[in-house]
């Protein structure tokens, strides 16, 4: 990690690695938790292998649902390790995504408690990642990790 561009959370969730990567893998599982409540979240296409469409919206009326997210994963390494970007959306064209254009690599590991969860978002420069920043990425990341951590640890096998 690069504490000039790169900004980053950690958790432990009290969930398997299983359960914590089906709930990213899975587009009803997704939608439960991927953007700050009280906004709900709506996929359209959730392709998680190498190069497929990660493309999501959200509605803070749960009626009207605007763009949130058109992106492409990078790496998929099942039950381990998700890379996705906003740089390239779901039909490989280059973008310049607002507010700003990022690549976010989640890690799960196990842990005594549950899965060891690591998100490190990474920007093109100093000034990408100061108004990622600004914008709320700690507030926001760590809103709807929170809410992945709920939704995991309320279905996960006892």
């Amino acid at each position: 990690m690069n504490p000039d561009l790169d900004l980053s959370l950690e958790r432990v969730i009290r969930a398997p690695r299983t359960t914590v990567w089906s709930a990213w893998t899975d587009a009803s599982r997704l939608e439960q938790w991927w953007v700050p409540a009280p906004a709900v979240c709506r996929v359209d296409r959730l392709e998680a292998r190498p190069g497929g469409a990660f493309v999501t919206r959200l509605s803070d009326d749960g009626t009207t649902f605007v763009p949130h997210m058109n992106a492409c994963f990078l790496v998929v390494d099942d039950f381990e390790r998700i890379v996705f970007t906003n740089a390239i959306d779901s039909e490989w064209r280059p973008t310049s995504p607002a507010p700003v254009l990022m690549t976010a690599e989640i890690t799960l590991h196990d842990h005594p408690e549950g899965t060891r969860y690591q998100v490190v978002v990474r920007h093109g420069d100093p000034a990408a990642r100061a108004r990622h920043e600004e914008l709320g990425f700690s507030d926001g990341w760590t809103s709807v990790t929170e809410q992945l951590a709920g939704f995991a640890e309320s279905v996960a096998p006892r």
